[in-house]
């Protein structure tokens, strides 16, 4: 018969295992260099809390390989991971999509279905005809864009304002340098012949 449960007869369910004390002396088993070995790296503190992609100090896989160009990159700077995206409508959907007179914004685009939200600009392009006259309010405008609904009698509005174009700057060009005046010919010799004629 199984002894009544009681706080003296209480006993784990697995044996308890005394911790390992490392550096209590030779006799101990794990003294002088307390299971790490002599010297290196691995024995020295904080050495099972390197990064992932440490290779011991040498450059690294990531950095040794060549880096991929464009703005698909994140090493691609500015733009990389910082780059913007607008959603792009044309002008065939808006004449799809729209009655004449209608006001063209975000919101009125994400009821048509032609974008998914207004949590990201919206830029209208000109592919397609545009016959209808609309109120065209967006975040940019391509140029061609912009003619044709402004030829079919409709507004353009920019939300954030019409980007402004900024001058070139002239380049700084060297001053050309003077030419300088060419020194006058010392008279070229008199020939014999002429010297004896001035002699006579």
């Amino acid at each position: 018969m199984a002894e009544d449960l009681s706080l003296h007869s209480l006993s784990p369910a697995q044996p308890r295992r005394d911790r390992k004390r490392v550096g209590r002396g030779l006799g101990s088993g794990k003294g002088r260099y307390s299971g790490r070995g002599i010297k290196g790296q691995k024995s020295r503190s904080g050495s099972n809390k390197l990064p992932a992609g440490f290779e011991g100090g040498q450059m690294p896989i990531d950095m040794r390989l060549a880096k991929l160009r464009g703005n698909t990159s994140a090493d691609a700077m500015p733009i990389g991971p910082f780059r913007t995206y607008s959603q792009p409508v044309n002008l065939r959907e808006l004449e799809a999509r729209f009655d004449t007179g209608a006001e063209v914004t975000p919101e009125a685009l994400v009821e048509k279905g032609l974008i998914k939200n207004t949590r990201t600009d919206v830029k209208i392009l000109g592919t397609g005809e545009l016959t209808k006259k609309l109120a065209v309010s967006a975040h940019g405008f391509s140029k061609s864009a912009r003619e044709k609904i402004e030829a079919a009698g409709g507004t353009v509005s920019w939300l954030r304002g019409e980007p402004v174009i900024r001058a070139r700057k002239a380049r700084h060009t060297k001053p050309a340098t003077p030419v300088e005046a060419e020194e006058p010919s010392a008279p070229a010799a008199a020939e014999p012949a002429e010297l004896e004629e001035a002699e006579e």
